[in-house]
């Protein structure tokens, strides 16, 4: 550190003044010691636009209070206010620009707040999805579990009339094979003791033959199928006949007695095979729904819709067992009662003349 001298002599006396200023940097100049001195109060510097005086402390401090004492009296006024006029002044003035910033900001806020929340919906909506798959899946599985189940009855009723031991089994497949245009899979086999040329039904008829097995499958050709022939007995007159299938179509019926009496409604069944292959007798086959008219030949031609829906198969049996002796018509369900259609008669009694005033009745 180094001191710098001054000295100063006044006019009127000779009075010596003394002052030390000490300096940090010792190269510096006494021109710029002077100018840094000249700058600092109590040793900082101030920037030489900033006035730190009395008055401006003074009018900070009444302002703030004035600030307090306008929200006092506002919030005790409550709706008269006297400053309200200014808030709605204010309101007029400030609105549309808060209205066009909110305008402005408002579409940022909502991405943002859909970026945030979007992972959040996302998961929700998956919960529901796959809410509503289970509630489905569960839905249709009941239905179809009810489906399968009056199948299954229906079928157990047409065995026990035709006194028929059956093998129940599942189709699992549908298309032409084996040189048939209509057949159809079954999960059973060869293990099940399926054989060949045995009768196959459902709990609403006739369904068709075995075609070939396997060890656990066989193939079933369909009764619609064109190459399919089944011996038939009519309902009731025990009149024969062979039905053969039309792929969609009704079954074609070539009735043996060109004279034979056949009506619409009439319904046919198997009549059977010898030793009981490939068809059982008295399985239900369809209804005839025409009958072509008699020109003298000695067959005749009738037209059958199956009972079976061959578009829908679902559970079927396979005959293993023989009856003992022929059902005839056994199986068949019983035909629907026809109720007969109420008719209205209506009665016109002519009511007497009026009498004329003055004139005898009897004139």
């Amino acid at each position: 550190m180094r001191s710098t001298r001054i000295r100063r002599t006044g006019a009127a006396a000779p009075v010596r003044r003394i002052v030390d200023i000490q300096t940090e940097n010792p190269g510096a100049g006494t021109g710029s010691t002077g100018a840094r001195s000249a700058g600092t109060t109590h040793g900082k510097a101030r920037p030489p636009h900033v006035r730190d005086t009395r008055e401006s402390r003074l009018l900070l401090v009444l302002m703030i209070a004035i600030a307090f004492a306008l929200i006092t009296v506002d919030i005790r006024a409550g709706e008269e206010s006297p400053v309200d006029g200014a808030r709605q002044a204010a309101a007029a003035v400030f609105g549309p620009v808060e209205k066009g910033v909110a305008t402005a900001v408002d579409p940022v806020a909502n991405a943002i707040g859909a970026v945030r929340d979007s992972g959040e919906r996302h998961n929700r909506i998956a919960t529901l999805e796959r809410e509503n798959a289970a509630l489905k899946a569960k839905l249709g599985s009941d239905d179809q579990t009810r489906s399968r189940i009056h199948e299954l009855d229906e079928m157990l009723k047409r065995a026990g009339a035709g006194q028929y031991g059956i093998k129940g089994a599942e189709v699992i497949a549908i298309g032409a094979a084996q040189g048939f245009s209509w057949t159809v899979t079954i999960d059973a086999g060869s293990k099940d003791g399926i054989e060949r040329d045995m009768t196959v039904l459902n709990g609403e008829g006739l369904v068709g033959r075995v075609a070939t097995v396997g060890p656990d499958t066989a193939t079933v050709v369909l009764a619609n199928d064109p190459d399919f022939t089944v011996g038939t007995r009519l309902e009731k007159t025990g009149e024969l006949g062979f039905a053969t299938g039309q792929g969609d179509r009704a079954l074609s019926v070539q009735m043996l007695n060109g004279k034979a009496k056949v009506a619409p409604g009439d319904r046919l069944v198997t009549f059977g095979s010898r030793g009981n292959k490939p068809f059982v007798p008295g399985v239900p086959i369809g209804e005839v729904v025409k009958v072509d008219p008699s020109r003298g030949d000695l067959t005749r031609t009738i037209w059958v819709r199956p009972f079976v829906g061959f578009s829908r198969l679902d559970i079927v049996g396979v005959v293993v067992m023989p009856p003992r002796e022929d059902p005839r018509d056994a199986v068949l369900p019983p035909k629907p009662e026809v109720k007969p259609t109420p008719t209205v008669t209506v009665t016109v009694t002519p009511s007497p003349s009026a009498s004329v005033p003055g004139k005898p009745a009897d004139e």
